[in-house]
């Protein structure tokens, strides 16, 4: 049985999602005060609606930006895996707050339907323009980063942007629609706000999911799992490989597995193979953090 020391974690990745977690807080503090004086000044509440939502953005900015920080740490005595679980726990605390700021401002967007209403001003139509923008511009450069990287935090983190967009994109719509359809349809912008929260309460259940199966160690599906596979069973002296478990751990993966060996062979020949199937597998993927292999005797 062998089992090596762990690596430093992917720091440059992890660094890299930290910085795009700054730019995109900076972006969105300017974005939340924008649109929110621009909602109070032009007498549009899906506006105000779509700034808080930003403002939002900005505390999930922050708990990622902290969180990545936070992984990119060193193992350590008290972390011997390193510090990745802190990736997709702020994924969590953050899809949860959108969440919830799905459910508070659909509520409010209720309360306001039953209240008289001005007509919004034309103005707050180029601002969201501006924002839509501006917003999808993010989310493309950083989910291809998130995805590249496979980061859980980096990818919620893009379709927040999206979100933004996507609310941006309602708040428009309605907006137009109130201003075109007269008094008749002055209330436009609140259904617009309402079609919004539907939007971020969907991308906020969307985004929590994956984030629960990485901290609750779901086994990883796809590609990873027969490359570690093919890795073990092509060193020399590898009979079988009877398990295989692999879980990911922030932006890394560790594997667990029990090898067949001829059970004739010395222990040093079988820890020699130990460490060539854990060479083999770190080899085939970088993503591979570490590897603890079994050693087990082949029937024949």
């Amino acid at each position: 049985m062998n089992s090596a020391s762990h690596p430093q974690p992917v720091t440059g990745s992890l660094q890299t999602g930290a910085r795009l977690a700054l730019i995109g807080l900076l972006i969105n503090i300017a974005l939340a005060t924008i649109k929110i004086v621009a909602g109070l000044l032009g007498n549009a509440y899906v506006l105000i609606a779509d700034g808080i939502e930003s403002a939002l953005d900005v505390g999930g900015s922050i708990i990622i930006w902290g969180a990545l920080k936070f992984a990119a740490r060193p193992p350590d005595a008290t972390h011997p895996y390193g510090h990745g679980k802190a990736e997709p726990f702020a994924a969590i605390i953050v899809s949860v707050l959108v969440i919830g700021a799905a459910l508070g401002l659909a509520i409010s967007s209720v309360h306001e339907l039953f209240l008289p209403r001005h007509a919004p001003a034309p103005f707050t139509l180029v601002v969201l323009i501006a924002a839509v923008v501006t917003k999808e511009i993010m989310f493309r450069y950083v989910v291809r980063i998130g995805r590249n990287v496979e980061s859980t935090a980096i990818q919620t983190d893009a379709w927040h942007h999206r979100t933004d967009a996507m609310t941006s994109v309602a708040a428009f719509i309605g907006i137009s629609v109130a201003l075109i359809g007269g008094e008749a349809w002055q209330s436009a912008d609140d259904w617009a706000a309402l079609f919004a929260c539907a939007l971020i309460g969907a991308n906020g259940y969307r985004l929590l999911r994956p984030a629960l199966y990485e901290i609750l160690d779901t086994a990883p599906r796809g590609e990873i799992v027969d490359v570690v596979g093919e890795a073990a069973r092509s060193v020399r002296g590898v009979i079988e490989v009877e398990k295989l478990f692999i879980r990911k751990m922030g932006l890394s993966f560790y594997a667990d597995l029990h090898v067949k060996v001829n059970g004739d062979i010395s222990v040093r020949e079988g820890h020699h193979i130990a460490h060539e199937v854990k060479r083999a597998i770190q080899e085939s993927d970088r993503r591979i953090a570490d590897a603890l292999v079994h050693i087990e005797p082949a029937e024949n």
